[in-house]
């Protein structure tokens, strides 16, 4: 009797492990289709957000019924079209009241972009992209403009792959097993060469892509980290890819990786052991 009773307790335990762990996957899908949205795409038809997420449209209708009863999406009553809904802006006002990311990292921006000349910004992690939430233009008439809001893309940029150099590892493998587009001819797609990225930018603290995203643009970045030590984000500047000579490089990314260490502390975050102190730079 005990040996059946402890066998059925097992089988109990390990059903309701695999309802939690399937529990908490449906709940990582549902949010991750906030992450489709942003000022270029303020709102999204059924169909078209299946296709982003590569779901089916019932498994994506579902999703957004549930994301509706708690205000995260509405429904445009003429078009049919989803965008973020106003349950988003309470939490946001929380966070800000807490955290007031924009405050604190306003100022190192700046100094960023006075100490390179170009426009830096700051972006944290969205579900299946990086956000930008703080952004300062350099002041040169030939600059790389930005938007707040904007969603960037975490495998063809300099912010998004020093964010998955240290992130979670399933993060990064949930990210790396996607079909990941290609947005210029140089943009890298196979996940092998990727991850080859990623050990390289681990050894040096930075990123340094350019052409990937968009023609032209260099992008070099650092990554900021949460108070659990793991990255939450990425600071970077974005120039002309014309100004971006080797000397150049090297500077910056030593200018990079000095203001993520200031925002990471600014927001009660622990820098990264390997990361301090470092001073080995690469031009890309």
């Amino acid at each position: 009797m005990q040996i059946r009773y402890a066998a059925s307790r097992i089988s109990f335990l390990h059903g309701k492990t695999q309802i939690g762990k399937s529990y908490v996957q449906t709940v990582d899908k549902a949010l991750g289709l906030l992450g489709f949205f942003s000022e270029q795409r303020p709102s999204i038809g059924l169909s078209d957000l299946a296709r982003l997420a590569e779901f089916n449209k019932a498994t994506t209708h579902r999703f957004l019924v549930a994301l509706e009863k708690h205000g995260f999406v509405e429904q445009d009553a003429s078009t049919r079209a989803y965008r973020l809904g106003s349950g988003l802006l309470r939490l946001a006002r929380v966070r800000e009241a807490t955290i007031p990311v924009s405050a604190v990292v306003q100022p190192i921006l700046e100094d960023l972009v006075e100490r390179t000349g170009e426009t830096a910004h700051f972006s944290l992690y969205a579900g299946r992209s990086l956000a930008t939430v703080g952004l300062v233009e350099s002041a040169k008439a030939n600059r790389v403009m930005l938007e707040k809001g904007e969603a960037i893309p975490l495998h063809a940029t300099a912010s998004g792959l020093v964010y998955l150099a240290f992130t979670r590892p399933a993060i990064t493998n949930s990210v790396l097993r996607r079909t990941l587009p290609a947005f210029t001819e140089h943009t890298i797609t196979d996940s092998a060469e990727i991850r080859r990225q990623l050990a390289s930018v681990r050894k040096l603290g930075t990123a340094v892509v350019k052409n990937a995203y968009e023609d032209g643009v260099c992008g070099i970045a650092a990554p900021v980290f949460g108070n659990d030590g793991v990255a939450c984000g990425a600071v970077a500047i974005a120039a002309p890819v014309t100004r971006a000579r080797r000397k150049v490089i090297a500077s910056v990314q030593t200018e990079i990786k000095r203001a993520a260490q200031e925002i990471t502390l600014a927001i009660g975050g622990e820098p990264h052991a390997g990361i301090l102190g470092q001073d080995r730079v690469v031009a890309a």
